[in-house]
Protein backbone atom coordinates (compact mmCIF):
# COMPACT_ATOMS: atom_id res chain seq x y z
CA UNK A 1 0.00 0.00 0.00
CA UNK A 2 1.16 3.52 -0.84
CA UNK A 3 -0.36 6.35 1.23
CA UNK A 4 0.46 10.02 0.63
CA UNK A 5 -0.08 12.53 3.45
CA UNK A 6 -0.15 16.27 2.74
CA UNK A 7 -1.72 19.59 3.66
CA UNK A 8 -3.18 22.39 1.58
CA UNK A 9 -2.62 25.31 3.93
CA UNK A 10 -0.44 26.21 6.88
CA UNK A 11 1.46 23.71 9.02
CA UNK A 12 -1.01 21.32 10.64
CA UNK A 13 1.75 18.84 11.57
CA UNK A 14 1.93 16.43 8.64
CA UNK A 15 5.34 15.02 9.59
CA UNK A 16 4.38 14.31 13.19
CA UNK A 17 1.07 12.83 12.04
CA UNK A 18 2.70 10.43 9.56
CA UNK A 19 5.30 9.43 12.16
CA UNK A 20 2.59 8.62 14.70
CA UNK A 21 0.45 6.67 12.24
CA UNK A 22 3.40 4.72 10.83
CA UNK A 23 4.53 3.82 14.35
CA UNK A 24 1.09 2.34 15.03
CA UNK A 25 0.54 0.67 11.65
CA UNK A 26 -1.44 -2.60 11.68
CA UNK A 27 0.64 -5.75 12.04
CA UNK A 28 -0.58 -7.08 8.69
CA UNK A 29 1.99 -4.83 6.98
CA UNK A 30 5.46 -3.52 7.79
CA UNK A 31 5.57 0.28 7.38
CA UNK A 32 8.32 2.36 5.83
CA UNK A 33 8.00 6.12 6.20
CA UNK A 34 9.41 8.34 3.46
CA UNK A 35 9.98 12.05 4.09
CA UNK A 36 9.29 13.63 0.69
CA UNK A 37 8.49 17.23 1.62
CA UNK A 38 9.74 19.54 -1.16
CA UNK A 39 10.28 22.26 1.45
CA UNK A 40 12.87 20.07 3.19
CA UNK A 41 12.79 17.40 5.84
CA UNK A 42 12.55 17.70 9.63
CA UNK A 43 13.30 14.21 10.95
CA UNK A 44 17.08 14.33 10.62
CA UNK A 45 17.27 17.46 12.75
CA UNK A 46 14.55 16.38 15.18
CA UNK A 47 16.12 13.02 15.97
CA UNK A 48 19.76 13.88 15.27
CA UNK A 49 20.01 11.52 12.33
CA UNK A 50 22.39 11.75 9.41
CA UNK A 51 21.03 12.93 6.06
CA UNK A 52 22.53 9.83 4.42
CA UNK A 53 21.27 7.25 3.91
CA UNK A 54 18.08 9.03 3.00
CA UNK A 55 16.07 10.50 0.17
CA UNK A 56 19.13 11.73 -1.72
CA UNK A 57 20.82 8.32 -1.76
CA UNK A 58 17.50 6.61 -2.55
CA UNK A 59 16.93 8.86 -5.56
CA UNK A 60 20.35 7.98 -6.95
CA UNK A 61 19.91 4.25 -6.31
CA UNK A 62 16.34 4.12 -7.68
CA UNK A 63 17.73 4.42 -11.20
CA UNK A 64 19.16 0.91 -10.82
CA UNK A 65 16.53 -0.89 -8.74
CA UNK A 66 13.31 -0.83 -6.76
CA UNK A 67 11.38 -2.69 -4.10
CA UNK A 68 11.11 -2.59 -0.31
CA UNK A 69 14.67 -3.86 0.14
CA UNK A 70 15.93 -0.75 -1.68
CA UNK A 71 13.93 1.55 0.61
CA UNK A 72 15.27 -0.21 3.70
CA UNK A 73 18.83 0.14 2.45
CA UNK A 74 18.34 3.90 2.43
CA UNK A 75 16.39 4.16 5.67
CA UNK A 76 17.33 4.80 9.29
CA UNK A 77 15.47 3.89 12.44
CA UNK A 78 13.69 6.21 14.81
CA UNK A 79 13.54 5.39 18.53
CA UNK A 80 11.08 2.50 18.66
CA UNK A 81 12.31 0.92 15.44
CA UNK A 82 10.32 2.69 12.71
CA UNK A 83 12.20 2.68 9.38
CA UNK A 84 12.32 6.16 7.83
CA UNK A 85 13.86 7.52 4.66
CA UNK A 86 14.81 11.00 5.84
CA UNK A 87 14.60 13.99 3.54
CA UNK A 88 17.39 16.54 3.22
CA UNK A 89 16.94 19.65 5.33
CA UNK A 90 17.41 22.08 2.44
CA UNK A 91 14.53 22.74 0.04
CA UNK A 92 16.80 22.83 -3.01
CA UNK A 93 18.27 19.40 -2.25
CA UNK A 94 14.83 17.99 -1.47
CA UNK A 95 13.43 19.28 -4.75
CA UNK A 96 16.33 17.79 -6.73
CA UNK A 97 16.03 14.42 -4.99
CA UNK A 98 12.28 14.28 -5.61
CA UNK A 99 12.70 15.30 -9.24
CA UNK A 100 15.03 12.34 -9.77
CA UNK A 101 12.98 9.93 -7.69
CA UNK A 102 9.71 10.79 -9.45
CA UNK A 103 11.10 11.08 -12.98
CA UNK A 104 9.56 7.69 -13.75
CA UNK A 105 6.27 8.52 -12.03
CA UNK A 106 7.26 7.49 -8.49
CA UNK A 107 7.87 3.94 -9.72
CA UNK A 108 10.34 3.07 -6.97
CA UNK A 109 7.86 3.84 -4.19
CA UNK A 110 4.94 2.33 -6.08
CA UNK A 111 6.77 -0.94 -6.72
CA UNK A 112 7.90 -1.19 -3.11
CA UNK A 113 4.34 -0.58 -1.91
CA UNK A 114 3.00 -3.28 -4.24
CA UNK A 115 4.92 -5.98 -2.37
CA UNK A 116 2.67 -8.02 -0.05
CA UNK A 117 2.98 -7.05 3.57
CA UNK A 118 4.60 -3.66 2.91
CA UNK A 119 3.16 -0.18 3.47
CA UNK A 120 4.94 2.95 2.26
CA UNK A 121 3.70 6.07 4.06
CA UNK A 122 4.93 9.29 2.50
CA UNK A 123 5.08 12.77 4.02
CA UNK A 124 4.51 15.00 0.98
CA UNK A 125 4.35 18.29 2.91
CA UNK A 126 2.24 21.10 1.54
CA UNK A 127 0.70 20.08 -1.78
CA UNK A 128 0.08 22.24 -4.82
CA UNK A 129 -0.09 21.44 -8.56
CA UNK A 130 3.59 22.32 -9.03
CA UNK A 131 4.87 20.26 -6.11
CA UNK A 132 7.72 17.90 -6.95
CA UNK A 133 5.95 15.34 -4.75
CA UNK A 134 2.84 15.38 -6.95
CA UNK A 135 3.75 12.16 -8.86
CA UNK A 136 3.79 10.35 -5.50
CA UNK A 137 0.36 11.74 -4.59
CA UNK A 138 -1.07 10.71 -7.96
CA UNK A 139 0.37 7.19 -7.66
CA UNK A 140 -0.87 6.63 -4.10
CA UNK A 141 -3.65 4.27 -3.08
CA UNK A 142 -4.98 7.04 -0.85
CA UNK A 143 -4.28 10.74 -0.37
CA UNK A 144 -4.76 11.86 3.22
CA UNK A 145 -5.22 15.59 3.75
CA UNK A 146 -4.17 16.76 7.20
CA UNK A 147 -6.08 19.88 8.23
CA UNK A 148 -7.24 21.86 11.22
CA UNK A 149 -11.07 22.02 11.37
CA UNK A 150 -11.15 25.82 11.47
CA UNK A 151 -12.98 28.24 9.17
CA UNK A 152 -9.90 29.57 7.36
CA UNK A 153 -8.28 26.18 6.75
CA UNK A 154 -11.48 24.48 5.58
CA UNK A 155 -12.48 27.39 3.34
CA UNK A 156 -9.10 27.07 1.67
CA UNK A 157 -9.67 23.34 1.17
CA UNK A 158 -13.19 23.89 -0.16
CA UNK A 159 -12.11 26.14 -3.03
CA UNK A 160 -9.43 23.62 -4.04
CA UNK A 161 -11.54 20.48 -3.95
CA UNK A 162 -12.07 20.36 -7.71
CA UNK A 163 -8.29 20.35 -8.13
CA UNK A 164 -7.71 17.85 -5.30
CA UNK A 165 -10.02 15.33 -6.95
CA UNK A 166 -7.85 15.53 -10.07
CA UNK A 167 -4.85 14.47 -7.99
CA UNK A 168 -6.50 11.45 -6.40
CA UNK A 169 -9.68 9.45 -6.78
CA UNK A 170 -9.52 8.63 -3.06
CA UNK A 171 -8.95 11.83 -1.07
CA UNK A 172 -9.77 11.79 2.63
CA UNK A 173 -9.15 13.82 5.78
CA UNK A 174 -7.43 13.52 9.11
CA UNK A 175 -8.36 16.44 11.34
CA UNK A 176 -6.08 17.98 13.96
CA UNK A 177 -7.37 19.71 17.07
CA UNK A 178 -10.57 21.52 18.02
CA UNK A 179 -13.04 23.15 15.67
CA UNK A 180 -15.94 22.07 13.49
CA UNK A 181 -17.53 18.68 14.26
CA UNK A 182 -16.12 15.79 12.27
CA UNK A 183 -19.48 14.89 10.71
CA UNK A 184 -19.99 18.49 9.57
CA UNK A 185 -16.62 18.61 7.83
CA UNK A 186 -17.27 15.33 6.04
CA UNK A 187 -20.84 16.29 5.06
CA UNK A 188 -20.01 19.73 3.68
CA UNK A 189 -16.81 18.83 1.84
CA UNK A 190 -18.01 15.42 0.70
CA UNK A 191 -14.74 13.74 1.65
CA UNK A 192 -14.52 11.03 4.32
CA UNK A 193 -12.84 11.96 7.58
CA UNK A 194 -10.78 8.99 8.73
CA UNK A 195 -10.08 10.31 12.18
CA UNK A 196 -9.35 13.22 14.44
CA UNK A 197 -6.30 13.86 16.62
CA UNK A 198 -6.76 15.73 19.90
CA UNK A 199 -4.33 18.23 21.30
CA UNK A 200 -1.56 16.33 23.10
CA UNK A 201 1.57 18.39 23.64
CA UNK A 202 3.55 15.68 25.45
CA UNK A 203 2.92 13.06 22.79
CA UNK A 204 3.63 15.54 20.00
CA UNK A 205 6.90 16.63 21.62
CA UNK A 206 8.17 13.05 21.77
CA UNK A 207 7.25 12.44 18.12
CA UNK A 208 8.91 15.72 17.21
CA UNK A 209 12.13 14.71 18.95
CA UNK A 210 11.78 17.51 21.52
CA UNK A 211 11.26 15.27 24.55
CA UNK A 212 13.82 12.54 25.06
CA UNK A 213 12.44 11.25 28.34
CA UNK A 214 10.93 7.82 28.81
CA UNK A 215 7.48 9.20 28.08
CA UNK A 216 6.01 7.20 25.23
CA UNK A 217 3.52 8.81 22.84
CA UNK A 218 1.96 5.44 22.17
CA UNK A 219 0.24 5.55 25.57
CA UNK A 220 -0.83 9.15 25.09
CA UNK A 221 -3.98 10.59 23.56
CA UNK A 222 -2.03 11.16 20.35
CA UNK A 223 -0.80 7.57 20.33
CA UNK A 224 -4.27 6.11 20.87
CA UNK A 225 -5.73 8.32 18.13
CA UNK A 226 -2.89 7.39 15.76
CA UNK A 227 -3.55 3.70 16.38
CA UNK A 228 -7.22 4.07 15.43
CA UNK A 229 -6.44 6.21 12.38
CA UNK A 230 -3.73 3.79 11.19
CA UNK A 231 -6.27 0.97 11.11
CA UNK A 232 -8.80 3.11 9.24
CA UNK A 233 -6.21 4.34 6.71
CA UNK A 234 -5.12 0.74 6.16
CA UNK A 235 -8.72 -0.32 5.51
CA UNK A 236 -9.46 2.71 3.34
CA UNK A 237 -6.34 2.18 1.23
CA UNK A 238 -7.16 -1.45 0.55
CA UNK A 239 -10.95 -1.00 0.39
CA UNK A 240 -11.60 2.65 -0.56
CA UNK A 241 -15.38 2.26 -0.70
CA UNK A 242 -15.55 1.54 3.03
CA UNK A 243 -17.09 4.43 4.90
CA UNK A 244 -17.08 6.86 1.98
CA UNK A 245 -19.84 9.42 2.29
CA UNK A 246 -21.88 10.84 -0.60
CA UNK A 247 -20.00 13.49 -2.53
CA UNK A 248 -21.93 16.56 -1.44
CA UNK A 249 -21.11 19.85 -3.07
CA UNK A 250 -18.60 21.78 -0.98
CA UNK A 251 -19.42 25.32 0.00
CA UNK A 252 -16.73 27.65 1.21
CA UNK A 253 -19.40 29.91 2.66
CA UNK A 254 -20.52 27.24 5.13
CA UNK A 255 -17.14 27.65 6.80
CA UNK A 256 -16.69 31.40 6.41
CA UNK A 257 -20.13 32.81 7.24
CA UNK A 258 -20.36 34.62 10.62
CA UNK A 259 -22.06 32.71 13.41
CA UNK A 260 -23.44 33.56 16.81
CA UNK A 261 -20.91 33.34 19.63
CA UNK A 262 -22.80 30.42 21.14
CA UNK A 263 -22.40 28.45 17.91
CA UNK A 264 -18.90 29.55 17.01
CA UNK A 265 -16.32 26.77 16.79
CA UNK A 266 -13.63 26.77 19.46
CA UNK A 267 -10.58 28.91 18.74
CA UNK A 268 -7.59 26.98 17.37
CA UNK A 269 -5.08 25.95 20.04
CA UNK A 270 -1.97 28.11 20.13
CA UNK A 271 0.45 25.26 19.73
CA UNK A 272 -1.78 22.79 17.91
CA UNK A 273 -2.19 19.09 18.50
CA UNK A 274 0.95 18.22 16.58
CA UNK A 275 3.62 20.36 15.01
Amino acid sequence: MLAAFCSLKGSPGVTTMVTAIAARWPVQETPIMVEADPAGGDLAARFRLKESPGLLSLAAAARRGSGPALLRQHSQQLPGGLDVVVGPVGAEQAHKALSVLTSAGAAALRQAADHPGVAVLVDCGRADPDSSAMPIIRAADAMILVARPQDDALAHVAVKLHVVRQWSRKPCFVLVGDGHPTTEVSRVLGIPVLGRVPRDDKGAHVLSGRNRSRHTPMRSALGHAASRIAQVVYTFGHHPSTGVLPQDRASMHEFSAPRDDAQRAPAPPRNGAVS
